[in-house]
C-alpha cells in the first residue's frame, strides 16, 4: 500500500488503479468504496483504460451521495497535486 500511494501521489494511472483494487477487496486496508471510486476516477483521468467502465460498475452499487463524494474527492486529490488524498 505504501508504495501504491507514493507512486499515485505521483501521477501513475496504474498505481492509481491499483489501490481502488486495494480499497475495494484487499484484507491489509479497510474496504471503502468511495476511495475506491476515487482512485478509479483519478486513473481514469490519467489515462487508464479501463478505470472509468470499471468505476461506472463499481458506482451502481453506490448511493448517489457516495458516488458525489468520491467525485468531489477526486478533484480536491487531482487540483491539489496529490497532496490532498488521504480520507
Amino acid at each position: 500500500m505504501k508504495w501504491q500511494r507514493l507512486a499515485a501521489k505521483q501521477g501513475y494511472a496504474l498505481a492509481q488503479n491499483n489501490l481502488w483494487v486495494m480499497y475495494k477487496y484487499d484484507e491489509s486496508v479497510l474496504q471503502d468504496n468511495v476511495m475506491a471510486h476515487m482512485w478509479h476516477n483519478i486513473s481514469s483521468a490519467n489515462g487508464h483504460g479501463k478505470a472509468g467502465k470499471w468505476r461506472d460498475e463499481r458506482a451502481d452499487f453506490m448511493t448517489l451521495v457516495d458516488v458525489s463524494k468520491a467525485q468531489a474527492m477526486s478533484r480536491e486529490c487531482m487540483s491539489s497535486n496529490y497532496t490532498k488524498c488521504e480520507y
